[in-house]
Parts: C-alpha cells; sequence; structure tokens
C-alpha cells in the first residue's frame, strides 16, 4: 500500500468520527463484530438472484459480467440455494465459464435479508448517533467475483464509503481529483492514469473508508474470487428532489389512475384531445378539461393536511428503517389466537404519532400501518411488548391492557400487523 490511506489495528465509531470522517480514507484491520457474516451474504446473494423480472431477464437489482460483456439474462449463472455457499457457487461458476473472469454486483443488498439488515443497522447506529441519520437512506452493494476491475472502472459517487472485506483480496485504487481531461464521468481503461494513484488492499475482516471526495475503482489483488459489502452514506450533491420522489414514489399503482374513491388521477370524463389553434394560430385560453381534472387532483393531493400526514408517515419509516432503505419486505400477515405468545424483538422499535382523526399511525422496521386506536392504548401494548429483555405475554392479555373503550379487534390487528413488520416475535 502506498499513498495517504491511515491504518488502524481497532475500530471505533470515536476514533472515526474524530479523525477520519469526511476527511481521508482509512483502512482498519479489526473490525468485531462485524456488520457482516458469510452465510448472511450468501442467503441474501440467493435471493436477489431469485428475485422476479418479467421475460426471464436479469433480476433488476443484479448486474452480471463475464469478462467486459453484461449479462442479460441469469442463465444459471447467478448464486443458488443448491450451492450452500460463496465456495460452491465459485466451483461451479469457475467450471462454466472456463477460467474467465466475472462481477456479480448486488444493488440494494441489505433489502434481501433480514438478519444481515439487523446487524448492519447494529453496527451503524453508533455513526448515526455522532453524524446523524442520512436525509436519504444509505445503500449497501454486494461485490463478488474475479474480475480484474469493477466493471463501471474509475468513477466518483455522492456517497462516502464503507468496503467491508469478508472473502479473498481486493485492491482499492484512489485519485484525490479527477485523473482525466475528456468530459466523461467514467473511465474503463486507466492504467496510463494509475502512476498518479494510491491503493489500499481489503482483506477478510478488514474495513476500509473513503469520503465522496475521491475517484476511485476496485480491483482483483489476487487470481482467486474476492468478495465484500460496500455501504454508501450520502454525502454529495444532494437534491430536494430526493426528497420529492420520497414524497410521492411509493404510491401503489392502482391508485394512480382508473377508478376507486381512493383514486388519485380518476377517469376523465372528457375528450383527452384538444383542439388545434384557432384562425389567428392562437391557442384556446384554457387547457382541455382532461389536463384542467388532473392538474385539480394533483392540487388535492398535495392540500397541506393531507401531505403533513405524508411527511409524518415518512418520518416514521425512516427512523425505524435505521438508516437503510427500501427494507426488507413484511411477511404476510398471521392469524393471532387469545392463546398465543407475544414478545417484541428488542431490535426493532415501534414508533408512534397522532393519527390526526382519532387514530394513530405506527412504524416498525420501515414499515407503517394505522389503527383506530388511541395513542395511549398504543403506548401501553409498546411499554408491555418493549424492553431490554422483553418476555412473553399472551395476546388475551394484551388485548385488556389497553383502556376500556378499545376493540379488542383493532388491538388484535395492529398486533398482527407489527408481527408482520418483525416487530414482534411469537412463541417463548
Amino acid at each position: 500500500m502506498n499513498g495517504p490511506v491511515a491504518v488502524e489495528a481497532g475500530f471505533s465509531w470515536r476514533t472515526f468520527t474524530e479523525r477520519y470522517w469526511d476527511r481521508r480514507p482509512v483502512l482498519f484491520r479489526s473490525v468485531a463484530p462485524a456488520p457482516f457474516e458469510a452465510a448472511d451474504v450468501f442467503r441474501a446473494a440467493v435471493r436477489a438472484g431469485g428475485s422476479a423480472h418479467p421475460g426471464g431477464r436479469m433480476p433488476p437489482n443484479v448486474q452480471l459480467t463475464v469478462g467486459r460483456v453484461q449479462r442479460d439474462a441469469p442463465d444459471g449463472l447467478l448464486p443458488a440455494a443448491g450451492d450452500g455457499s460463496l465456495d460452491a457457487y465459485d466451483a461451479r461458476l469457475a467450471s462454466r465459464l472456463g477460467g474467465r473472469r466475472y462481477a456479480l454486483v448486488v444493488n440494494g443488498f441489505h433489502a434481501f435479508d433480514t438478519a444481515l439488515w439487523h446487524r448492519e443497522r447494529a453496527f451503524f447506529a453508533g455513526l448515526w448517533e455522532a453524524v446523524g441519520l442520512p436525509l436519504t437512506g444509505a445503500i449497501t452493494t454486494l461485490f463478488h467475483g474475479t474480475y480484474e476491475h469493477s466493471p463501471v472502472g474509475v468513477h466518483k459517487d455522492r456517497f462516502a464509503t464503507f468496503v467491508f472485506g469478508l472473502r479473498g483480496r481486493k485492491r482499492m485504487r484512489f485519485w484525490p481529483r479527477r485523473p482525466w481531461e475528456e468530459p466523461v464521468s467514467t473511465k474503463v481503461d486507466y492504467a496510463r492514469h494509475t502512476a498518479a494513484s494510491f491503493t489500499a488492499e481489503v482483506g477478510p475482516g478488514d474495513l476500509l473508508y473513503w469520503p465522496a471526495d475521491y475517484y476511485h475503482v476496485g480491483e482483483s489483488a489476487g487470481a482467486g474470487p474476492a468478495t465484500s459489502v460496500n455501504v454508501g452514506v450520502p454525502r454529495d450533491e444532494h437534491h430536494a428532489g430526493y426528497e420529492l420522489e420520497d414524497l410521492l414514489a411509493d404510491l401503489d399503482p392502482a391508485r394512480l389512475a382508473g377508478g376507486g374513491v381512493d383514486c388519485l388521477l380518476p377517469a376523465p370524463d372528457a375528450p383527452l384531445t384538444a383542439p388545434g389553434p384557432g384562425a389567428g394560430g392562437l391557442l384556446a385560453p384554457s387547457p382541455p378539461e382532461a389536463l384542467t381534472a388532473a392538474a385539480r387532483a394533483l392540487g388535492a393531493y398535495g392540500d397541506p393536511d393531507r401531505m403533513r400526514r405524508r411527511v409524518t408517515v415518512l418520518s416514521l419509516r425512516r427512523w425505524t428503517a435505521g438508516g437503510f432503505e427500501p427494507v426488507p419486505a413484511a411477511a404476510p400477515p398471521r392469524p393471532l389466537a387469545d392463546g398465543d405468545l407475544l414478545r417484541g424483538d428488542p431490535r426493532s422499535r415501534v414508533l408512534w404519532a397522532p393519527g390526526g382523526d382519532g387514530g394513530t399511525l405506527c412504524a416498525a422496521n420501515g414499515h407503517d400501518t394505522r389503527t383506530p386506536l388511541g395513542h395511549p392504548d398504543v403506548l401501553r401494548l409498546v411499554r408491555v411488548l418493549s424492553g431490554a429483555a422483553p418476555v412473553p405475554v399472551a395476546v388475551a392479555d394484551l388485548l385488556s391492557a389497553v383502556g376500556p373503550g378499545a376493540r379488542r379487534a383493532d388491538v388484535r390487528d395492529l398486533l398482527v400487523r407489527l408481527e408482520s413488520f418483525g416487530a414482534l416475535r411469537r412463541g417463548t
């Protein structure tokens, strides 16, 4: 290794934030407890590879490059449950590809495994305590393979990046500023610029960090496959558009158009075409009714009271997601009998806010729901189920723990939803 990469034997968030955050690259030689484990990483890679995509094409979060050719279809080249481990997957691919180099990249990686996500959240909670929760969620990316260098080549992100080494060895090459003059944002062929770079090698158990203003590229440091997980924290080029996207992007597509009382853009009872200009070449002073109706509908969606609730929901989601979105999917709801035992999961906070109509908005693990229960009843339930070592409580006792005016069906429904979010565990 050469150049301005500091090396620390042990890791602590205090050392990191005081010396390196937004300042300079650093390599920590030992991180315990490790935020990622090989079994979790393999399981998440299998789930990402099996995520549905129409037409048999590559799953949307997955990129596989063989040599310099990006594959459009999985063609049996992604990790599968039958492999059993990353070692077995590597052996299968080596045979299948005849020794050709490959790169497997999975974006949004933490969303594919709840155990991995919980471990990652717990690790980074120390950073959020020191510097604050990211305005938009941190990203997680798996890099795996025997690639000569990462497929995108030399580039700069808007993220401060943490690289956790799991298997094999990986070299990161850095430039403090853009090393080329051409008007391009990335460069795959960069050999003539390496003299101006400096490097750091990451092995199993190592953690490498660099700030967002460094140009970089990942390279193989040996002939064997290497596995690392990157975590990117947004630090640069943040735009209000990201926040606006969060306010609008997760609308149910079924609500955007069509019918129903909750439809955002109801089908207009008006022609969808507009007349051309008049004899003088001027358009009509008013837009067509179909466009006017759509504008009114969007204006109604932006009503201050409605938008205030939306902002509250997003805040609850973000705080309970722990800085990492998108979150793993909720489990399908399961009915609860009076004799079933429930206890809170210490890794998951349940947060709530008044719903504005006598009900309560609740969130856990980045998922939200609305209940007709008042917030005092929700608070009673949360107190009974929470704690450093929560004890199992029968559903019947939980139904009796709320105020006399609460409907037992509403209590049971909230418990079912919180269990599906992963905030509650069933059994002893």
